[in-house]
């Protein structure tokens, strides 16, 4: 993600994390990660991996939508997003997320289009844990998900539901980007 973006997201959470009157502390120790990570995230130093924002979020009781676009979804019966008019949210190297339901507001699901580049097949990459539940649907080629100690192949078609608050990531396969659907919830 580039520096901008990153900036901006990191001072609306520093802002609505001020207005909720939680310190820097506090909210630290709510993610349960390190203070001084925090303060490197908040200052825009280091980038916010995907499932601190979803915890940021939650923390502030906010949708997600606003700490990455600055805007509160506005829709609430139903909601439209047209291939390629999604939210892109770059956060780890070799992925990009696109929310693809971020117009709808109180959402009790987050969908969105991973696309995960070749590039990750060669490296192990960070693995992560974020609560709630996830579900992964494979579009295009071949992905690769390291979950538990184990590694699941998918194919595509193939699907991984998983509890998310065992550390985890995902791969490409054979030398070519890989896309899925993920939905957390």
């Amino acid at each position: 993600m580039n520096t901008v973006k990153i900036k901006e997201i990191a001072s609306r959470v520093q802002e609505l994390r001020e207005i909720s009157d939680v310190t820097v502390e506090e909210m630290a120790t709510n993610l349960n990660i390190d203070v001084e990570l925090y303060k490197a995230y908040e200052n825009a130093d280091k980038d916010f991996p995907v499932s601190v924002l979803y915890e940021i979020a939650a923390q502030l009781n906010v949708d997600l939508t606003e700490l990455l676009t600055g805007v509160s979804p506005r829709l609430a019966n139903c909601s439209l997003v047209r291939k390629g008019e999604g939210i892109t949210v770059d956060r780890y190297e070799g992925y990009d997320f696109e929310s693809i339901a971020y117009k709808f507001i109180g959402r009790k699901i987050e969908p969105m289009i991973v696309t995960v580049g070749k590039e990750t097949e060669v490296a192990i990459p960070a693995l992560v844990s974020h609560p709630g539940q996830e579900f992964n649907y494979v579009v295009e080629g071949r992905v690769r998900v390291i979950f538990g100690g184990k590694d699941y192949f998918l194919n595509e078609g193939d699907c991984f539901y998983f509890d998310p608050t065992v550390p985890h990531a995902q791969t490409a396969m054979d030398g070519k980007d890989a896309k899925f659907l993920t939905v957390i919830f």
